[in-house]
């Protein structure tokens, strides 16, 4: 399944587990499976955790278990005294594992009883560690102490083919777990990326070269590799060199995009972007009065300066609706003046894509973006539009603009 599957069906886990009647937890501790999330690395595993425990209100306790010692896992041994059938023994027992601590610490700090222990990487433990993270995942406990009940263990790893350390459950294992099988999936990262922010440049390129949205190969150079975590953090970077006026050269983008080939048609694409940003008037086109010459130059245009126009024109109107939104808290007594100008600026967006590209796909694109889009979102809300209205409801179909419209509701919260 998708991230975006997983994350519900975690969610859901999590009612089920945390569901109680008079007698405590419905489904008891022995029968609350873990969950164990298999699938690529950086396709999103370790990054819904913190979403799953914000929308279930729980607590979230994360390790990346590979970083751990068995000490620091299971805790450090120490004598105890003990007296059996009248005689004194010396007996080893262990200090609180770190582990279990904090999840009491977290509990201490938020205040919530009950939330979700991830650990990362779990199958990529060392030799001496190994046994005990089968215990985790089996009695759910590490050394002589248990995870605290109402708290959920999720874990995750990476399959052997991506992970030379990997070490594979027994089927002993494997039958106290619930696996998830996570796989890269373009449109659900495109619906996160929109409320995430990532740059437009990148999302432009990827609406191109969708192929070159996740890829793992090996060839006589190595390893190549590409994955929707790179791309998100070379998202932030290229906002912060862009404020600070430095090279986006093809090495810096490597450094994130491991994959040479992938890279260097990324670095000419941003070459690209930053061209068309300096060479169309969007201003113009947003207050309806672009001027002819951009229309015939679209329509010589070639596929990727014609998408590449349409996210321009996205990134301009978010600018626009973000000054109306900060208007309405600072500037009230004009807002009404500052309304009617955000209507005008879409109205022209609508009438611009329309008229340059038609019904095409540009509008199909144009469309989605502004449903998955928080900002506009909310100001097609607030300020409904008629060919937003038309053109939604020839795309969309009413199943898939509620999702999306849930989506941003759930991310503006």
């Amino acid at each position: 399944m998708n991230i975006k599957e997983a994350k519900n069906e975690i969610k859901n886990t999590v009612r089920a587990y945390l569901k109680k009647d008079e007698n405590g937890y419905v489904i008891p501790d022995i029968r609350q499976r873990p969950i164990l999330l298999m699938g690529p690395p950086g396709v999103g595993k370790t990054q819904i955790m913190e979403q799953i425990a914000d929308e279930c209100d729980i607590g979230l306790v994360s390790y990346t278990i590979t970083h751990h010692t068995r000490q620091t896992a299971v805790g450090l041994p120490f004598i105890q005294e003990k007296i059996y059938d009248g005689k004194k023994y010396s007996i080893t027992e262990y200090t609180m594992s770190e582990i279990i601590a904090s999840i009491y610490e977290e509990m201490e700090k938020t205040g919530k009883k009950e939330g979700i222990l991830f650990i990362d990487e779990i199958n990529c433990v060392s030799e001496t560690l190994a046994p005990t993270m089968l215990q985790f995942l089996q009695c759910k406990t590490f050394g002589n102490q248990k995870v605290p009940k109402g708290w959920i263990i999720v874990s995750a790893g990476n399959p052997p083919e991506y992970n030379k350390s990997v070490r594979e459950f027994d089927v002993v294992t494997l039958d106290r777990v619930r696996q998830i099988d996570v796989t890269p999936d373009m449109d659900v990262w495109r619906e996160y990326a929109a409320t995430a922010g990532i740059h437009r440049a990148i999302r432009a390129y990827l609406d191109i070269h969708p192929e070159n949205f996740y890829r793992m190969e090996t060839d006589t150079d190595g390893k190549k590799y590409v994955t929707a975590r790179g791309w998100e953090d070379l998202s932030n970077l290229i906002s912060v060199y862009r404020d600070e006026k430095i090279n986006i050269t093809e090495e810096v983008i490597f450094e994130y995009i491991s994959h040479r080939d992938v890279a260097e048609e990324f670095a000419d694409y941003l070459e690209l972007y930053f061209k068309y940003e300096e060479e169309y008037p969007i201003e113009k086109i947003l207050s309806g009065e672009a001027p002819s010459v951009i229309y015939e130059r679209l329509l010589k245009a070639g596929f990727d300066e014609k998408i590449t126009v349409v996210e321009l024109v996205i990134k301009a109107l978010i600018n626009v609706i973000k000054e109306y939104q900060k208007a309405k808290k600072t500037s009230p007594e004009t807002i009404s003046d500052i309304k009617a100008d955000t209507a005008k600026a879409m109205e022209s967006a609508f009438a611009f894509v329309e008229d340059a590209f038609g019904e095409g796909q540009e509008m199909i694109l144009f469309v989605t973006e502004l449903t998955r889009t928080l900002e506009c979102a909310l100001f097609l809300a607030e300020v409904p539009n008629e060919k937003y209205l038309k053109y939604s409801e020839e795309y969309l179909t009413d199943k898939r603009k509620q999702e999306l419209l849930n989506e941003i509701e759930q991310g503006w919260k």
